[in-house]
């Protein structure tokens, strides 16, 4: 018998848990909180709603009438809602945490699990998970409307329109670049409202990066630093995966646009995970 097994006899202390138990544990904590309140529901049926609701406002609202030259992508039109649903993933994904340290539950949590960078990555993998599913629907229900819509608008395959559909490859990648783009916003936002820990702060810290960077780029006159700020920017380079035309004009590939995305949800993450180590509850 070895020397270890001897002393935690001797103490009385159980075998600890493996890494894995306790993430599992972690996981239905957290899919138990979000699914046991109404609020996160209905923030995922209003992603949806709102998402599928303004992209087929966006289709039925443009026309492309015959004779003319429409320099219009049919596949990001059809998911001009994505960047209206964002602002709804971003709130849900601060309210995860938030809400817990506005009201106290986080002292409770944190009791129960001591160790808070699994709490914290347990509540990303719901957040991402949940966003994830929410986010498919409402691709779907976009992708869907432009499909139904635009060819009456003369968005025809004889005028040289690809169809906004999941069998057309460029439409699949700006659809499934959607989906992961949303996943991503959820998994910034985590990590912002870690960070402040106030939910009010943390979603006008959000809707700051999500909106005021594409509305300081407008402004931009410098072609040089106009190439810079579409290049790094979170929101102008994450939606570049929703480009199906005019591709060698874009100041960054739409994979690449998405991994800048990444990027900044990586390091919101770290950051709010090293302030959620040092600090107190």
């Amino acid at each position: 018998m070895s020397t270890a097994v001897q002393a935690r006899q001797k103490t009385g202390r159980a075998e600890p848990r493996t890494k894995g138990a306790g993430m599992l544990d972690a996981l239905h904590a957290e899919w138990t909180k979000l699914r046991t309140v109404s609020g996160p529901a209905w923030l995922l049926l209003g992603v949806v709603a709102l998402t599928a609701a303004v992209s087929a406002a966006a289709d039925g609202a443009t026309h492309c009438p015959a004779g003319m030259n429409c320099p219009v992508d049919p596949a990001k039109l059809s998911l001009t809602g994505i960047q209206f649903g964002q602002a709804v993933v971003a709130i849900l994904a601060v309210l995860a945490i938030c809400n817990e340290y506005s009201t106290g539950m986080i002292r409770i949590t944190f009791t129960a699990m001591p160790r808070r960078l699994l709490v914290y990555a347990a509540k990303a993998v719901i957040v991402a998970v949940v966003v994830l599913a929410a986010g498919a629907v409402a691709v779907l229900g976009s992708v869907l409307a432009g499909h139904l819509i635009l060819p009456s608008h003369g968005f025809t395959a004889s005028r040289g329109f690809h169809p906004v559909w999941l069998s057309y490859g460029p439409a699949l990648r700006a659809a499934t670049g959607s989906v992961l783009y949303l996943a991503l916003i959820a998994l910034l936002s985590l990590g912002i409202a870690a960070l402040v820990r106030d939910s009010a702060v943390a979603i006008g810290a959000v809707l700051a990066i999500l909106y005021l960077f594409p509305i300081i780029l407008a402004f931009v006159t410098d072609p040089a630093w106009q190439h810079r700020l579409e290049r790094w920017t979170p929101t102008n380079a994450g939606l570049t995966i929703q480009a199906t035309t005019g591709l060698r004009n874009l100041a960054i590939s739409p994979w690449g646009g998405l991994g800048v995305l990444a990027i900044w949800a990586g390091a919101a993450l770290l950051a709010g995970g090293m302030m959620l180590r040092v600090r107190n509850a």
